[in-house]
């Protein structure tokens, strides 16, 4: 399936909207979603002298970063709905860059790690590369991409009010593979439940030093 530029636009615009119109109750609830376990598995990952600098792809209302400036890093937030990048620069005092996913505009090698958690999963697939690219190039060599998605066997579509592609293990190894990443590990979550009541995928990648 191609998707023409009219459609891609939207699919950005409609998504957009839909968190947009709805960003106060996203807020209240998602503040108390025990993340620490993915924030962890970016930050012990990383190599490079702290404090890091970390970009949140996809902040939201900024709980996550509120997290990562107590614990003392240089934390950037980027989104694309207006109301998550006004309540996110409100509440954590970060800066905030308000970008589409679909036309970034990033500085090269500047972060650490990025921060991609229930986010990745927004851009339609065949769009996945050239972001994937965007990502690998504004991370610094030996810099870590955190990713988690809600998996599914490779379908995307609209859901809810907003577009999603759900892949498995294999298929998003292979896009992040393709994008010139290194696997570090992957885990499933909610942690210590069977894999049929673990809906989400998380994975840990290193861009190579050279």
């Amino acid at each position: 399936m191609t998707i023409n530029s009219d459609d891609l636009k939207q699919i950005a615009a409609l998504t957009l909207q839909h968190y947009d119109q709805r960003a106060e109750d996203f807020r209240a609830g998602t503040r108390d979603h025990d993340v620490t376990q993915n924030i962890a598995a970016l930050l012990d990952a990383i190599e490079a002298p702290a404090p890091y600098t970390i970009l949140d792809f996809g902040c939201g209302p900024g709980r996550d970063l509120q997290t990562f400036r107590k614990l003392g890093h240089v934390a950037i937030g980027l989104d694309g709905t207006p109301a998550f990048v006004d309540m996110a620069r409100a509440d954590s005092g970060c800066e905030v860059w308000q970008q589409d996913f679909l036309d970034l505009d990033l500085p090269p090698a500047h972060f650490d790690g990025i921060f991609a958690n229930a986010v990745l999963f927004h851009i339609p697939t065949q769009e996945l590369p050239r972001v994937l690219a965007a990502l690998f190039v504004t991370l610094k060599p030996g810099g870590v991409l955190f990713s988690s998605n809600p998996r599914g066997s490779n379908q995307e579509g609209w859901n809810g009010g907003r577009y999603g592609a759900y892949h498995d293990l294999a298929a998003w190894q292979s896009y992040l593979t393709a994008a010139g990443f290194t696997e570090l590990r992957h885990y499933y979550r909610p942690d210590g439940l069977p894999r049929e009541q673990q809906p989400w995928l998380a994975t840990v990648w290193r861009r190579p030093l050279r």
